[in-house]
């Protein structure tokens, strides 16, 4: 045993001395101007040329090693590569944080890359190197060119120390950001400290226990309200816990409670829960799939579920605490954690339905969007006592996705206020986001039907289909009809040649474009969480990119390329203003959620990110970009089909730059806003489409829509409508009865030089475009490339 260790001490050593050395001659390239000029070797230090004998044999071959490191830092990706392969350090999503103390255990490129940017650091103060006391934590930033250096002076004896100071760097520019927190009443805090440090720290093990401590009992999964001292003592108290010498130490909280009812939380549902619908809507459920709802409450879904087919159980701890918890595909965790006032319970309840489920959990709570739920409630945890003593949590929606993901280590995915998904197996979950993305087509129509094609229509009709689906031709194995097509036709392209003789070839070319869009929309997203690696891509994913992008490489250098252009706020406002599709208006364009998918790809993935992250209201029926602010807002008009100038009933704004949301809800609102020029917002397959266009129609021969500043309002629009002699019924304008006839005769003139005007206008554009012939394009040879 000790001649092990001895073994791995002795590879510690060498791998530390050979990581020594290549950052020695990386940090002197630009000075010894290392190959293709190499400096002799006999002007470094004798140490350095022993060392360089001993691990490399030759200084030509040490120096192409440091060449190579010094490159690829400019490499896109390679910091965030390093950095997630590295055995120390705190890894989040879009930064790594490690102690002073084990810089020099990270990869050479890493620590090649601290180095310059304490040079630019030096070069912009003009400042001599800082003592190694004044940085306790670096932290590398994925999402920009920057390192930060942290100072916590109290990092070894507080519990959870407070930021002092940070200095930013970016390796860019140069410009280095000095912050000072000393004199801040709520600066940011340390958590689980053990992280940043080797294990070899003499404070290590006193760390991970209390991390451990506070992990059993919840104290760390909320990690939005903890970040900052203020937010930490509210935790705290509000959970009767006080921490001292690295030891929590729990309290009884001193205030009078009421027994808390849980089981009164429990509905008695008559129609399937939400969450289990959205489940059904989502195609979660298929033939065989079983279903298992822990903390089922009454059992309604489990009644719903078994009454359209599907195997299903559930378990409650106090209306079916006998029943056995099974493992299940679907299993639902439905407004459970919500109403536990315990936050260790909290957890466990979570985590206990994730180890029962197979396929895909269902996670629920309550989402707060107004504050009249919690007014003059009696405040518990982080909670509130309800009239009927049973306890409620209002999670905010980044709060619960950041709940989730913490507990279980998971990326959950949002499909609606306070409803999250979550995969076992991560190819299903990118195959699900995939899906989402996924612009629905219709396959061309049949213009012209020669003999061939009649010949042979019924066995081309399935390819015709995997082309709409797919947009290319399938690789072999990829549908049922496989060999028919083979035998008759020899190949896929072959068998496609004759469908191009029957078809629009531009419909097609546009199938393949939109296909395209959709993967490059959905690779782009992944940059978010952790892009999956080819391997864990469905097959037919897999043929997709290698079809139309050639390689996973290409396709994903092409999706970087399209997210990285999201920061520059002119070129989305200048989407926005050109877009065919939509309502513009002040600052902002309105689309229908109908709509979305034929936007342009950047304004798709531009919504992409706040739906990714924080989720689309599932009603939201409009969704609006701001063109000024990176702010995404999802409106929710229930009557948009039915009411000619339907009500707002609750908006939803993400903002961007740090993905916070605010709502209101204008349910009681006594001048709700309202919306004009339905027919705007859609397209003009819409189903109401002709039907939202004769009303803008009529409105503005009425002159109605001249104003509609002032129009926004339903009172005003009420107004307006008086003031015109009109008034409105389903999605027809009418005149007045009962009004001045001789106001209305002089609004009555107007409305038909109105018409007189437009009809003009409608002849002369026709004329321009008359002429202008609809030649067509030859479908890509791209597409009938492909190997069949």
């Amino acid at each position: 045993m000790r001649d092990i260790l001895a073994m791995e001490d002795e590879d510690n050593f060498q791998e530390k001395r050979c990581s020594e050395l290549l950052l020695y001659l990386a940090l002197n390239i630009e000075d010894f101007q290392i190959l293709p000029k190499i400096k002799l070797e006999t002007d470094l230090p004798q140490t350095i040329i022993d060392g360089i004998r001993k691990y490399f044999l030759t200084y030509q071959s040490a120096c192409e090693y440091a060449n190579q490191i010094f490159l690829e830092i400019y490499q896109s990706g390679a910091i965030k590569k390093y950095c997630q392969q590295s055995k120390i350090g705190k890894k989040l999503p879009t930064a790594f944080y490690i102690h002073i103390s084990a810089l020099a255990q990270l990869h050479p490129l890493l620590q090649l890359y601290e180095n310059l940017a304490h040079r630019l650091y030096l070069k912009a103060t003009s400042q001599q190197k800082a003592d190694a006391k004044t940085t306790t934590l670096i932290k590398f930033n994925f999402d920009k060119p920057t390192i930060s250096y942290l100072h916590y002076p109290d990092f070894d004896t507080d519990p959870h120390p407070a930021l002092k100071t940070s200095i930013s760097i970016n390796m860019n520019s140069g410009k280095v950001e000095y912050r000072n927190y000393q004199n801040s009443k709520n600066p940011p805090v340390l958590h689980r400290k053990e992280t940043f440090v080797n294990t070899d720290y003499p404070h290590y093990k006193k760390f991970a226990q209390l991390t451990s401590a506070e992990v059993k009992l919840g104290l760390l999964d909320n990690t939005r309200l903890i970040g900052t001292r203020q937010g930490w003592f509210t935790h705290l108290k509000n959970h009767g816990i006080e921490i001292k010498d690295h030891h929590v130490i729990q309290h009884t909280i001193e205030i009078p409670i009421p027994k808390i009812e849980r089981h009164k939380a429990a509905i008695v549902r008559k129609k399937i829960s939400k969450p289990v619908r959205l489940g059904l809507e989502a195609n979660l459920f298929t033939e065989g799939t079983t279903f298992f709802d822990y903390g089922c409450g009454h059992g309604g879904d489990i009644k719903h579920i078994a009454q359209k087919g599907y195997q299903s159980a559930g378990w409650d701890p106090y209306y079916s605490p006998n029943n056995t918890c099974i493992s299940a595909d679907v299993v639902n965790l439905g407004y459970v954690i919500n109403v536990i006032e315990s936050l260790a319970e909290r957890r466990e309840a979570l985590i206990k339905a994730w180890g029962l489920t197979k396929q895909v959990l269902i996670v629920s709570a309550m989402v707060l969007i107004n504050d009249e739920k919690t007014k003059n409630k009696l405040a518990y945890g982080d909670g509130i006592i309800t009239s009927r003593n049973t306890f409620q949590k209002y999670y905010e929606q980044e709060e619960l996705k950041s709940y989730i993901d913490q507990v279980l280590n998971v990326d959950s995915i949002p499909i609606d206020l306070g409803i999250f998904l979550v995969f076992k197996d991560e190819k299903q979950g990118q195959n699900f986001r995939a899906s989402r993305l996924k612009t629905r087509l219709s396959t061309p129509r049949i213009n012209c039907k020669n003999q061939q094609f009649v010949d042979y229509e019924e066995q081309l009709i399935p390819l015709m289909n995997f082309m709409s689906d797919r947009g290319r031709l399938p690789v072999r194995g990829e549908i049922a009809e496989e060999a028919d097509l083979i035998a008759e036709f020899g190949s896929f392209r072959r068998a496609f040649r004759v469908i191009l003789q029957a078809t629009d070839s531009v419909e097609w070319e546009q199938i393949t474009d939109k296909r395209r869009q959709d993967l490059l929309v959905y690779l782009a997203l992944t940059k978010f969480g952790n892009r999956p690696k080819l391997s864990q891509l469905a097959a037919v994913v897999k043929n997709d990119i290698k079809a139309l992008f050639g390689s996973y490489k290409q396709a994903c250098t092409l999706a970087d390329l399209m997210l990285f252009s999201l920061g520059n706020s002119e070129l989305i406002n200048k989407c926005c203003q050109n877009s065919s599709i939509g309502y513009k208006i002040s600052n902002s364009l309105l689309v229908h959620v109908s709509a979305v998918a034929k936007l342009d790809p950047l304004l798709r993935l531009y919504e992409g990110c706040a739906n990714r992250t924080i989720g689309r209201l599932n009603e939201a029926t409009i969704i609006k970009f701001n063109t000024k602010l990176p702010i995404i807002s999802y409106l929710f008009y229930p009557d948009f089909d039915t009411e000619a100038h339907p009500v707002l009933h609750t908006s939803m704004n993400i903002d961007l730059r740090d993905l916070s949301v605010s709502y209101q809800s204008y349910t009681n609102e006594y001048n709700p806003p309202i919306l004009h020029r339905k027919d705007a917002l859609v397209t003009p397959d819409y189903p109401d489409y002709e039907k939202f266009a004769k009303l803008t129609q009529q409105e503005e021969d009425r002159g109605l829509l001249n104003d509609l500043k002032n129009i926004q309002n339903r009172i005003s629009w009420l107004k307006c409508l008086e003031e015109n002699c009109t008034e409105i019924k389903g999605h027809r304008v009418y005149w007045r009865t009962n009004v001045d006839p001789y106001r209305l005769k002089i609004l009555k003139s107007a409305d038909a030089t109105r018409k007189r005007e437009r009809k003009k206008t409608t002849i002369a554009r026709s004329a321009r475009e008359q002429g202008i012939g609809n030649g067509k394009r030859t479908f890509g040879a791209e597409t009938l490339r492909q190997q069949d």
